[in-house]
């Protein structure tokens, strides 16, 4: 068991994505073993670092007014509370989009020597850019990719639009390629819908793909390391009233998510399979999460998270508890294991 005391959960980013971080650091901060851990809380964003609240083993959470906030030391990743320099053995990091999901936390972190949950700094830039993860997977004989162009903000293509739908067919999808919660994602139907597009992804990102749509059930499932062995999760699917599985889906209560997912054994056994070997392939660590579309064709990958949502109704802990764990035992054997 290693020795861990002083945990910061570190939350908020500098991405559309900041405030569903908050709500995911909040709840992985009051799940952490408290008997165990003193727990607290960082607020990062745009460079602004500081403690929101904390907990100290035993006792009830205390948190900051905004303006009294202590702040953060980079130089060392250490804060000043109550008047007593706190250094922190362990940071759990659940920011969503950067720095937190794209390496760049995970490499600052690295260079002072503090372990920190999850994967490494560059598998997490690997996995965080959609083209470039599907990349390393497009010639595994485990998962198909669908087709996909790519463009880079700047680049003229003439005729891109009718190119991409030659290539693609339609319905087609264009997304950054380093977004999250389906910020800047397009169902494009038609030729003419897709300049608009282009311009909604470039708003959240400089890269984007434009990728054929798959028609199929789309299901989820995560895969973290216990110490000795890679295990899957209870396989979720995710049924929206909408067109896709987009911000409102996922966040307003418009998609409805059965766990365990009701497939057959055969294809809940492949996807379990399927993720531990990307999980590996991909080099990963801690808790990641993979989304999947399962067609006619045979199992789609469509990306990975390797800081899925956390908050009490994410699809983590939903698996989690379908698993039969409790969630402070399950980020305790993730702690211990990253």
């Amino acid at each position: 068991m290693k020795n861990y005391t002083k945990i910061a959960v570190i939350y908020g980013s500098d991405s559309s994505e900041w405030e569903v971080s908050v709500k995911s650091g909040q709840f992985t901060a009051s799940q952490i073993d408290g008997e165990r851990f003193d727990v607290y809380e960082v607020f990062a964003r745009f460079g602004q670092w500081s403690v929101a609240a904390y907990r100290l083993k035993g006792q009830e959470r205390v948190a900051f007014a905004e303006g009294e906030r202590p702040v953060i030391d980079k130089t060392d990743f250490s804060a000043v509370v109550n008047g007593e320099k706190v250094r922190f053995d362990f940071v759990y990091i659940m920011q969503h989009g950067t720095p937190g999901e794209n390496g760049l936390m995970q490499g600052y972190l690295e260079m002072l020597g503090i372990p920190h949950s999850g994967c490494n700094a560059f598998v997490s830039a690997i996995t965080f850019d959609k083209f470039s993860c599907k990349s390393y997977l497009k010639d595994v004989d485990y998962v198909k990719c669908a087709k996909d162009v790519f463009l880079r903000k700047g680049e003229v293509v003439d005729g891109l639009a009718a190119k991409a739908a030659e290539q693609l067919g339609l319905p087609m999808f264009v997304k950054p390629t380093d977004g999250g919660s389906s910020f800047g994602v397009t169902k494009v139907k038609t030729v003419e819908d897709f300049d608009k597009a282009v311009d909604y992804a470039f708003s959240e990102g400089n890269m984007l793909i434009a990728e054929a749509a798959v028609v199929g059930r789309e299901l989820t499932c995560a895969v973290y390391f216990n110490g000795k062995e890679n295990v899957a999760l209870p396989v979720i699917e995710i049924i929206t009233e909408n067109e896709f599985f987009d911000y409102e889906a996922k966040y307003q209560g418009h998609s409805k998510e059965v766990c365990p997912a009701q497939i057959p054994d055969a294809l809940r056994d492949e996807i379990q399979e399927v993720s531990k070997k990307i999980y590996s392939h991909l080099g990963c660590a801690g808790l990641v999460r993979v989304d999947y579309i399962a067609s006619e064709e045979g199992l789609y990958f469509l990306e990975v998270n390797t800081i899925p949502g956390m908050t009490s109704a994410s699809l983590v802990p939903q698996m989690v508890r379908a698993a039969g764990m409790s969630m402070t035992d399950f980020l305790s054997t993730v702690i211990e294991n990253s």
